[in-house]
């Protein structure tokens, strides 16, 4: 039989009043507590780096920001998450290479029951949410529990992810849609800008 914190990231019905998950939370609140107070960027993510269930070198995350326990959260490498970020980890959020989120984006999880009956009787659920390399969320993205963001992904500000998005595609809108492919015409154009801020600037490859 599953405790309720089994329950929880399993992505069934639970009670979040459950003592383990109370304490769970008030872990949660000590360590952003201490984040928010940290004097430099590196104390920060070595707090979080111990709060987050792993991660993978370097990544930094702008304060203020705010999750549910911390400890259902993967970060892959290179990570960045720009200010007043939200991660409700209810169920797993695990986040892939070198992806970047611009600021307030956040990432739901959390779920209620539709039925008002049952919903009003205090049991939630969740489903996890995947970001895959290199994707890059602009600002007061939301995405919605259940949501797989494949690699290579632009998504647009303001959107509003409610189902799985495709690899190699610039989507924005509420609902999110595809608005179109990322091509080989873009890696030349973008090469094309990057050789000429390099013969502009004498910077160094």
């Amino acid at each position: 039989m599953k405790n309720q914190k089994q329950r929880m990231i399993h992505g069934l019905l639970y009670r979040a009043s459950d003592k383990e998950l109370r304490a769970d939370n008030r872990r949660r609140k000590a360590a952003l507590k201490a984040f928010h107070a940290a004097e430099s960027d590196e104390e920060g993510s070595l707090i979080l780096g111990q709060l987050f269930k792993s991660t993978q070198g370097y990544f930094k995350i702008e304060p203020p920001f705010y999750c549910d326990y911390g400890s259902n959260i993967t970060l892959g490498a290179d990570f960045y998450a720009n200010t007043d970020c939200i991660f409700l980890d209810v169920a797993p959020i695990t986040i892939g290479d070198n992806v970047m989120f611009g600021p307030r984006v956040s990432l739901y999880t959390a779920s209620h029951p539709i039925d008002s009956v049952i919903r009003s009787n205090g049991v939630e659920f969740a489903k996890p949410i995947v970001i895959e390399d290199n994707v890059w969320l602009g600002g007061n993205v939301v995405v919605n529990p259940g949501v797989t963001i494949h690699e290579n992904v632009i998504i647009g500000s303001g959107s509003v992810v409610t189902k799985d998005i495709e690899a190699n595609v610039i989507a924005a809108g509420n609902p999110c849609r595809v608005i179109r492919k990322i091509t080989g015409e873009d890696t030349v154009y973008w090469q094309n800008q990057l050789d000429q801020y390099y013969q502009e600037t004498g910077e160094k490859r």
